[in-house]
């Protein structure tokens, strides 16, 4: 539903044209790599998810998703 109050004349943003929107964005800041989480407080069920899916010859980090 609408809201009722504001007045958004905005078009939605597809996603493709926000991707390369953020991939100019990254690119003209000169970040070319972005620190990941150290995943040092993860809980039992994290760890176990990310065993299950090593498991099954994937990677959950995005630098080695396959």
């Amino acid at each position: 539903m609408a809201s009722k109050i504001l007045k958004n004349e905005d078009k939605p943003v597809k996603l493709a044209a926000f991707a390369r929107d953020v991939a100019r964005r990254k690119a003209a800041s000169g970040i070319t790599d972005l620190p990941q989480n150290s995943g040092k407080r993860r809980t039992d069920s994290k760890k176990a998810l990310l065993k299950a899916v090593e498991a099954a010859g994937k990677s959950w980090s995005s630098k080695n998703a396959s």
